[in-house]
């Protein structure tokens, strides 16, 4: 190991493994219905989508679907977002009222137009003032009852990489773990993220760091655990696709190898059980909604997936069970297993240079040089 790695268990109890995976919170993806799959396919910590601090606030009983938790999903983070450190505080306790998470999380790294435009997530990193103000805000609110922690960018664009900065801030407010995207806001989810700043960032902060972006294979999570000082791995669109990634990282972290190849039944069965789940649940209401809802879901599970293309088109426009079921029953039931064998591992998206060193020509737009690993 070239860094000594901080356990996060140190000083986050609720944290039970020295390099914990993390599924990173996603608006209209990390429902309680996809948290329950991850969680029995070996993620080891969760956050909630997240939720504005005004919806909480304004419109509480409207706004708990998002904050709802159970307890097969711990340790689990409930996310906020906004601009103001009384009206954080605030939501903070009235959530601790009424849930029981394991840490408030604070978005300061969302870059969406929507939640940048009411001056929330990556917003915030513009003004490092009123971050330590929002973050100090809730911290003063929680008191003991449990750790606040914090999601950022690296930077609003390349001209303000502001990291360090916002760390050392958010440890002075009172910040228990800081989690870093390596991209900043201007870059949305395009480009590479910066591995360099995520590192250098771990080695100087006394708070647990934990490393986000474009992690996307076992090999990824194995060549970080080795050469950064991050104390874990979140891991968002990567999951999305392939929520097996968290059982399989664990398992290339133990034995230096891939598991055995999956079958792709296993994801067709898994897209069959998430949609039954779904309407179960009736989290997005009536079948013809919660239909429309798992759309962009089913898509994300058959990309790449071999047979499938043909299907997208017609996947896109599911409407009942029914109709999914029938057109999951046309793909392949196996792949082959030769194809799989020959594979080498970490072929789709391992380190971009194998396992060894980052690249050593940045960009001319990125000052820094980057992540070593392709993928989403």
């Amino acid at each position: 190991m070239t860094f000594s790695n901080r356990p996060a268990s140190a000083s986050l109890p609720f944290i039970k493994t020295d390099f914990p995976l993390f599924l990173a919170p996603m608006a209209g993806v990390t429902d309680p219905i996809f948290r329950t799959i991850c969680k029995e396919l070996g993620v080891d910590v969760m956050v909630t989508e997240f939720v504005s601090a005004e919806g909480i606030l304004q419109a509480w009983e409207r706004n708990r679907r998002y904050t709802k938790i159970e307890d097969a999903h711990r340790p689990i983070g409930i996310q906020l977002f906004g601009a103001d450190g009384n009206h954080m505080g605030e939501a903070a306790r009235i959530i601790l009222d009424h849930e029981k998470p394991d840490f408030i999380d604070i978005n300061f790294g969302c870059p969406v137009p929507k939640v940048v435009g009411k001056n929330g997530g990556s917003s915030l990193l513009k003004d490092l003032p009123l971050l330590a103000s929002v973050a100090g805000g809730v911290v003063k609110a929680v008191g003991d009852r449990i750790p606040v922690t914090a999601k950022i960018r690296i930077g609003w664009d390349f001209q303000s990489l502001c990291a360090m900065d916002a760390c050392r801030l958010l440890e002075d407010e009172g910040i228990s773990m800081i989690t870093i995207h390596g991209r900043t806001r201007s870059q949305q989810y395009s480009g590479t993220a910066n591995w360099d700043i995520i590192d250098e960032c771990a080695r100087a902060m006394s708070v647990p760091v934990i490393g986000n972006g474009d992690i996307s294979t076992p090999q990824a999570v194995a060549y970080v655990k080795e050469n950064t000082a991050v104390s874990g791995v979140m891991i968002g669109r990567a999951a999305m696709e392939n929520p097996w990634i968290f059982g399989d990282a664990k398992y290339y972290l133990l034995h230096g190898a891939m598991p055995p190849a999956r079958d792709p039944q296993e994801k067709t069965d898994l897209i069959l059980r998430h949609a039954r789940m779904a309407l179960e649940s009736r989290h997005y209401g009536d079948e013809l909604h919660t239909m429309r809802h798992m759309r962009s879901r089913i898509l994300a599970y058959t990309k790449g997936f071999p047979g499938a293309k043909e299907m997208r088109s017609r996947l896109a426009r599911v409407s009942s069970m029914a109709e999914l079921e029938d057109l999951l029953s046309t793909l392949p039931r196996r792949r082959s297993l030769e194809r799989e064998k020959s594979r080498p591992p970490g072929d789709s998206a391992g380190p971009a240079s194998g396992m060894g060193g980052r690249p050593s020509s940045p960009s001319p737009s990125a000052p820094e040089k980057k992540c070593p690993f392709e993928g989403s």
